[in-house]
């Protein structure tokens, strides 16, 4: 099993989830985010004011699913994530151990 962290901009999550269940991924959560990468925030103006905007709005979606569902998953989220410009986001892929659902006790993969 691997779980995948979606990094992505808030107005593409729609169209990310969508895209998601049309490929029968209906679990997953999502976490509003903010922070910063390479371009280390951005400037906005304000009233004829410039001022630095360090921490980026974003949204963090968090997946597990079977190995075999991985590229799929992650060619999915790039195509409906992307917009071409920096800040589009990142995607990390980390193994899971071990999944429990806590209703039935099930694990592993029966759990996901």
């Amino acid at each position: 099993m691997k779980r995948i962290e979606a990094i992505i901009h808030p107005y593409k999550l729609e169209d990310v989830k969508n895209a998601l269940a049309e490929m029968g991924i209906g679990a997953m959560t999502v976490i509003p985010a903010t922070g910063f990468g390479k371009q280390k925030g951005h400037k906005e103006i304000f009233r004829g004011s410039e001022y630095n905007v360090d921490f980026v709005p974003k949204m963090k979606i968090e997946i597990v699913l079977h190995d075999d569902q991985v590229e799929q998953t992650v060619a999915t989220i790039i195509k409906y994530a992307r917009t071409g410009r920096i800040g589009d986001g990142k995607i990390f892929i980390i193994p899971v151990d071990d999944a429990v659902m806590i209703r039935t006790e099930e694990r592993g993969e029966k759990a996901v």
